[in-house]
């Protein structure tokens, strides 16, 4: 049975608002008004920019998933589920990173987040292909989707190398958010040519 989709936006758009608003509120406030007092809170200042980033690059790209299919269903509102806990995990493992100063074990916990928020997204996508048919608007506007192959490869890359190299691991993870950060005109180009 397929529905409508309404729904399913609203209650993403209030999950990811609420995500925002916990990784905003685990940053401390320093207790000098110097800018000095800033120096220690930098790595949790920078854990929190790359994972608002990441935050964004999800909710827009959900987005415009939802404008190009036509309906959802049980099973997709399950998979919707399932790609949103792990970006409810995303305040977790930034707060961890950004406390241990991009340590080993944390950089690889935020990797392995990363990750699965990417393969779940990957599932929602499919599902949602699936119920609009063989010629749906979004399969045309994924295409080959190589940035949505590569990254999953780039997450896995940085998690091996996170327990020896921490820094190359990050480098990973912010490139793919640049890679995202890119304008992808795929689904909005495709919705154009549908109407």
């Amino acid at each position: 049975m397929t529905m409508g989709k309404g729904r399913l936006e609203a209650f993403s758009d209030g999950v990811i608002a609420i995500i925002i608003t916990i990784m905003v509120l685990e940053l401390e406030v320093p207790h000098e008004a110097a800018w000095a007092a800033l120096a220690p809170l930098l790595p949790v200042l920078l854990s929190y920019v790359l994972s608002f980033v990441y935050v964004g690059i999800y909710w827009n790209n959900h987005h415009h998933m939802l404008a190009a299919s036509r309906h959802v269903s049980g099973g997709a509102l399950w998979a919707n589920l399932h790609l949103l806990f792990w970006l409810s995990l995303f305040p977790f493992t930034t707060a961890w990173m950004g406390e241990n100063h991009f340590a080993a074990a944390p950089t690889a916990a935020y990797g392995i987040v990363l990750l699965m928020a990417a393969v779940a997204y990957w599932i929602l996508q499919r599902q949602l292909m699936r119920l609009d048919g063989g010629h749906s608007v979004l399969r045309r506007a994924v295409g080959r989707d190589w940035k949505g192959k590569l990254s999953p490869l780039l997450y896995a890359a940085g998690i091996a190398t996170s327990l020896w190299m921490p820094r190359v691991a990050q480098l990973l993870y912010v490139a793919v958010a640049v890679m995202w950060l890119v304008p992808d005109r795929r689904i909005e180009g495709a919705l154009h040519t549908a109407e």
